[in-house]
């Protein structure tokens, strides 16, 4: 039987699992599963557990995310309410024995993450205003009075810091990421741990000590912070470690003792792989350097949620690590010793770990995201879910032919994709798919906008370039490179596809990317003109501009471009040199560009520069703004914007290769 082609609208039909977490005593595995709500243009989230061999379905109605377990047989759960009024949130609780989910406690603010400390205390992260920092003790009048005054100064904003906004999160000047201790024992009672100017980033709890990191944050958000750590039994808080000029990137304790993932940036820029330290009072010790992210950088569009990247369980770490062009699953031991767990192709993208055995996400060239788990040593290893079973069933999947080539002295490689029914005695049109960044990854995992493009009959290539991640700190440092090494790799990539494919009609040769993808896009057709049609989204154009408008600018942009401030003319021409509207005149290429209005990572101005430039040549272009969205476009997106996207790109490659 002929196998079915893949649509844009099979999409919808896509369930994400998400936020894995096994119970105190590590028996049952909770996690969620997100899915398309068409009818509100949004995502619906259910809670599942696996127990007694089976998965089991807990809410359908509730529309809820797991936060975390309150024990053996009871999760805490939030429901997710788009347009909920600020100023109070009810936390469920619901037995995995089944049964209706009912109200727990109603806070004064929405916690994005909870962790328990004991039958009494839970520690939770919620956003607090800067000049309103104890809100959480208003009364219900005062709250109530003081939402109506916002609602009358809602056509208004202020902005005294930066960054004044944040992609995905809208405006954030004045807002704080907080800590709060949140006793039950003689009714509901809430103290706020962290100062009102203090932004939050980690944090973890060991026995009555919960550990964090941050930093005060007046007028620019600094890139390094501090470690601290808070008493639960006493309240008192102290500062761990103190000193200026190190970032934290992640903190465990082993042993009852405190680690950290730190680096000082000097060698690599603020990409650098932190070093495994031991964290003592204002000293830390090396320990060992990982050489790799220790988390799932690969780069897709069918993961939606998020959860764990390393969990500590029985005095061992175990975590994800993205190596070469795929996702691992180490641990270390007490001595740091390291064994790799899991090495398979494809990607996993988060884990958790229970009594024996670890569960994780993980998604295939040819399947969708599922739930797998294994034995604690990396054996027996079996899938949990059926998710996504029948989206794919009888549906025709190109599998991913690996290419390899050299490039500036570099062995690299990618991948192509064939459409159903390949032929060399037939001539295919090309699109070349670039990924964001730049450190990120492309691994042989299902990726849809592609699976779309090769069911229309293109043969659809991509590949890791230098920047990208997978390997060293070395290989992803292309500071002051931008449009040059990696310009060059893709052209070689792009070549050697061309010889070994020698049907490949190179008048039909396409192009697209997003973010770091856009920018490359945004390159190539100022440098080159093989291209008929080009797609640019979310893209960078000018790099002067994006350094003093996006969220990331000021320490991003200089640090991409190297150089050595914001100020001084050799830094302006750095800027200049890799920003794609420098060399603008003469561009030929038809392009496309994509932007989201609330995208702050690489806002809108970005796009709307190019595509003026080459409207002013009367070259062919085309710019359609999502109103509401953010960076997130093609992978979080409303369902519906997602659709028009991909729609969107898919006609303008169709219009001229014709």
């Amino acid at each position: 039987m002929k196998k079915q082609p893949v649509i844009i609208e099979d999409l919808l039909k896509f369930r994400y699992p998400e936020n894995l977490q096994y119970s105190p005593d590590g028996k049952i595995l909770a996690f969620q599963v997100a899915e398309s709500d068409r009818k509100k243009n949004s995502y619906h989230r259910d809670v599942w557990i696996w127990k007694n061999g089976k998965a089991v379905q807990l809410t359908s109605t509730l529309n809820t995310s797991l936060l975390c377990w309150k024990d053996e047989e009871h999760l805490i759960l939030t429901r997710n309410v788009p347009d909920a009024e600020e100023g109070s949130c009810t936390l469920y609780e619901i037995s995995i024995r089944g049964g209706e989910a009912h109200k727990w406690i109603e806070l004064p603010f929405t916690p994005s993450e909870v962790k328990k400390v004991n039958d009494d205390m839970f520690i939770m992260l919620a956003g607090i205003d800067r000049d309103d920092p104890d809100a959480y003790k208003d009364s219900d009048e005062v709250r109530k009075q003081k939402l109506e005054q916002k609602k009358k100064e809602k056509d208004y904003q202020v902005v005294d810091e930066v960054p004044y906004w944040f992609n995905g999160r809208g405006f954030i000047n004045a807002k704080r990421i907080a800590l709060f201790a949140v006793s039950l024992s003689g009714g509901l009672r809430i103290r706020r741990i962290t100062d009102r100017k203090f932004n939050t980033g980690s944090f973890t709890v060991h026995g009555n000590t919960v550990y964090f990191t941050g930093n005060q944050l007046s007028r620019r958000q600094s890139l390094f912070d501090k470690v601290y750590a808070y008493h639960c039994d006493t309240g008192r808080k102290e500062t761990v470690y103190g000193k200026n000029g190190i970032s934290f990137q992640s903190l465990f304790v082993l042993n009852d003792t405190l680690y950290a993932q730190a680096t000082d940036a000097k060698e690599y820029g603020l990409n650098e792989t932190g070093n495994i330290v031991k964290v003592e009072k204002d000293k830390l010790t090396f320990v060992t350097d990982p050489e790799r992210s220790l988390y799932c950088s690969t780069a897709g569009d069918t993961m939606l949620g998020g959860g764990k990247s390393h969990v500590v369980k029985d005095d061992c770490l175990i975590t994800l690590a993205t190596n070469d062009d795929h996702t691992e699953i180490w641990r270390y031991d007490g001595n740091f010793e390291k064994t790799v767990l899991y090495a398979e192709s494809g990607a996993v993208f988060f884990l958790d770990a229970g009594k024996d055995k670890i569960a994780f996400v993980r998604e295939t060239a040819d399947s969708l995201g599922e739930v797998f788990e294994m034995d604690r040593d990396g054996k027996r290893i079996r899938k949990l879910t059926d998710l996504n079973a029948e989206v794919l069933k009888d549906k025709y999947v190109a599998l991913p032919q690996r290419i390899d080539y050299i490039s500036e002295g570099e062995d690299l490689h990618g991948w192509v994709l064939l459409p159903d029914g390949y032929s060399r005695n037939k001539k295919y049109p090309v699109v070349l798919d670039i990924h964001g960044g730049p450190r990120a990854v492309y691994g042989e995992i299902y990726f849809h906008e592609m699976q779309v493009w090769a069911a229309k009959g293109y043969i659809v290539m991509f590949t890791n370039i230098r920047g990208s991640d997978g390997r060293d700190d070395a290989f992803a440092d292309i500071r002051g490179q931008y449009g040059f090494v990696d310009y060059q790799n893709l052209m070689d990539f792009t070549d050697a596809v061309l010889a070994e494919y020698t049907n490949i009609d190179q008048s039909k040769l396409c192009v697209t990317g997003g973010s770091y993808g856009g920018f490359m896009t945004n390159w190539i057709i100022t440098h080159t003109s093989r291209f008929c049609a080009a797609a640019s989204q979310r893209s960078i154009s000018n790099w002067v501009s994006m350094t003093f408008i996006s969220d990331i600018g000021l320490y991003f942009c200089t640090n991409e471009c190297g150089t050595d401030g914001l100020f001084d003319e050799a830094d302006t021409e750095k800027l200049w040199k890799h920003s794609p509207l420098k060399y603008a005149k003469g561009a030929k290429t038809p392009t496309l560009f994509i932007h989201s209005d609330e995208d702050y990572r690489c806002p809108l101005p970005e796009g709307m520069q190019m595509m003026q430039a080459l409207a002013a040549q009367n070259v062919e272009t085309r710019m359609v703004i999502f109103h509401g969205g953010n960076h997130e476009l093609s992978r979080s997106g409303k369902p519906e914007h997602r659709l028009r996207r991909l729609r969107e790109i898919t006609d303008w490659f169709e219009s001229h290769i014709k």
